[in-house]
């Protein structure tokens, strides 16, 4: 017996060996990933997938940073070395998608008195010598931009946001006539190339004249967009016979603004019309018809008055909830029209109105400081007769779907990338708190934490928005 044990000794001295080495192996893997594991498995939970019908005890197996498996619990085949969260008495949601905001945009800041130089961003540059004259100089055009190449990944409004059940977000470069393009980020802790999604989400146009210079009117800034629509028509024309052939053929003139505009054209990249107000809404349709452009409107808050309309033109919208209000140190003596005072009342129905026509809308942070604002003021609107599951469909498949990037984000499926919110009830309810949220995977703890504010800002208050229409105020 002693012999035979023997002779078995170097099988059990391998065996542990190869034991140990898979346990080293685990423990340096869970070093190099931050202490946690690539799989979790979310038990007996309420799970709601926005794109089927609502689990009421159910598990969701997350591995390799995307969504294994979604079913019953009994059913669930769990990897062996996951993370267990036990979701009794908690709701598995997708993670939100904000569909515009300004997080880890850092906006530069310029004293009184200074204006937009040619291709720059408002306050950029100071007054240059030549003012723009003409659409040849393409004052406040800079299609180029990519707001996620500029992108400060410690803003500490991401943490925020993301703490809000935000996992996903459409960062937008400053507003000029052409300021860019967006970019669709995952609010992660990782390097700026770990968190996006899509580098060229959405192009943003706006209609505000120059502050000096030209076009200084709203009339000016359309026909010069009209010009950059031709220009950039040629350009698609006269480009391609030369690249092909370029023996004989006199060589096209090379304009910046005209190659990008192509590129957003030919791949069909979603453009954000400013489209907030009656005067504004069926203005973008007829110049994006006009222009044969992709686009979405951008705003939507009067969309109370003329929903059938967008839905008749089967327009997609992105409604700001940044709702329209009142100055916070009113003057007396400014006493608001009907008109607007009408639209400060009824701009949260929007949302409802355009449900209940079938119009696909987004929502997008649109300026608030702090999320809590965003979960109040969804609150106003479902008040006002949106319901909540259209309020979650507008946060999560809808805005993935508006974006074009439904096949990896805004519901929970298998494949799709791993980005989900667990909260303790209904997601949009004023006592209703985040557990935890996953992005991309990755497990993160909620801190209660005050929203940072800019200088001379109180918390939650951020700068109010001009509007071209002036009896209504955004």
């Amino acid at each position: 017996m002693k012999l035979k044990s023997a002779g078995n000794a170097p099988w059990i001295f391998a065996a542990i060996i190869l034991i140990a080495a898979s346990l080293l192996s685990q423990a340096s893997r869970l070093r190099a990933e931050g202490g946690e594991p690539r799989y979790f498995a979310i038990t007996n939970a309420r799970i709601v997938p926005v794109s089927g019908p609502v689990l009421e005890s159910g598990t969701v197996v997350i591995a390799n940073g995307l969504i294994q498996s979604v079913g019953a619990t009994a059913s669930a085949k769990i990897p062996a070395e996951a993370w267990v969260i036990d979701g009794k008495g908690l709701t598995v949601y997708p993670g939100l998608i904000d569909a515009g905001n300004d997080l880890g945009i850092t906006k530069p800041e310029a004293p009184a008195g200074e204006a937009r130089g040619r291709g720059r961003r408002r306050g950029a540059a100071p007054i240059p010598e030549h003012i723009s004259t003409g659409p040849e100089d393409r004052p406040s055009t800079s299609p180029w931009i990519v707001a996620s190449d500029d992108l400060n990944a410690a803003d500490k409004r991401i943490e925020s946001w993301r703490d809000a059940g935000f996992t996903t977000a459409l960062v937008l470069p400053e507003e000029a006539i052409i300021a860019g393009q967006g970019s669709l980020i995952d609010l992660n802790d990782e390097r700026v190339s770990q968190m996006i999604v899509r580098s060229h989400a959405a192009l943003r146009i706006g209609l505000r004249p120059e502050t000096f210079g030209f076009p200084d009117s709203l009339m000016g800034v359309i026909s010069y967009l009209r010009q950059v629509n031709d220009d950039t028509a040629w350009y698609d024309e006269a480009a391609p016979p030369y690249a092909a052939h370029p023996n004989g053929i006199e060589r096209p003139n090379v304009d910046r603004t005209e190659e990008i505009m192509t590129l957003i054209l030919h791949r069909k990249e979603p453009v954000l019309f400013p489209a907030n107000t009656l005067v504004e809404i069926p203005r973008a349709m007829r110049l994006a018809q006009e222009w044969n452009l992709h686009a979405v409107l951008y705003g939507g808050q009067q969309s109370y008055e003329v929903a059938d309309l967008i839905a008749a033109k089967k327009y997609q919208v992105i409604v700001n909830l940044k709702w329209p209000e009142g100055p916070k140190d009113p003057d007396p003596e400014d006493i608001p029209s009907l008109r607007e005072l009408r639209f400060r009342d009824r701009a949260p129905g929007s949302p409802a109105a355009l449900a209940k026509v079938g119009v696909k809308f987004a929502f997008s942070s649109g300026g608030l400081a702090d999320p809590k604002e965003i979960q109040k003021n969804v609150r106003r609107a479902t008040t006002a007769g949106l319901s909540s599951d259209a309020a979650l469909r507008a946060f999560t498949l809808d805005a993935a779907e508006i974006l074009g990037v439904s096949d990896r984000l805004g519901s929970i499926e298998p494949g799709k990338i791993a980005n989900l919110v667990i909260a303790d009830g209904d997601l949009f309810a004023e006592k209703t708190k985040v557990k935890h949220v996953f992005v991309d995977g990755r497990h993160f703890e909620i801190h209660e934490v005050e929203m940072p504010h800019k200088p001379g800002e109180k918390p939650g208050e951020s700068p109010q928005e001009s509007n071209d229409d002036p009896e209504v105020g955004r």
